[in-house]
């Protein structure tokens, strides 16, 4: 009997490697089953959680040309639903401006000034720190 690609079998497990578990499956074929295929929870070791002469079930995801058989746990199971997010109906807005009301014009050069200087202050800080603290060290 051929296994096709998408159909759901049971076999059971011959082999357990770092990398994956290989997988006797009906018609005397073997496929493997790779690490990353066998659960969507994160797993360390999987000899923690399989084991030789267990039986399992397996979707067959690909048959190479050469025979290779390429195997699924995961994909057997219903799929985990993601939480919804909560829709708050609120949309991003830009803020309105700033009312800048009467300024006259050395009271809009001063904000213009500190503002300047917060922000050039703000520059030379995360430069210094990327150079590593603002000295320079000489080559000799």
């Amino acid at each position: 009997m051929a296994v096709e690609v998408g159909s759901i079998v049971e076999g059971k497990i011959t082999g357990v490697k770092k990398f994956g578990a290989f997988v006797a499956l009906p018609g005397g074929q073997t496929g493997m089953v790779h690490i990353s295929e066998v659960s969507n929870q994160y797993i360390q070791e999987l000899s923690d959680v399989l084991s030789e002469g267990q039986t399992v079930k397996v979707k067959v995801m690909s048959v190479s040309p050469e025979g290779k058989i390429a195997l699924s746990i995961k994909r057997t199971e219903p799929r985990p639903q993601r939480p919804q997010r909560a829709d708050t109906g609120r949309t991003w807005q830009p803020r309105a401006p700033q009312p800048q009301g009467e300024m006259s014009f050395e009271d809009m050069m001063s904000q213009f000034k500190t503002r300047s200087e917060e922000k050039i202050s703000d520059l030379r800080r995360v430069t210094e720190a990327r150079r590593g603290g603002g000295y320079s060290r000489s080559r000799r």
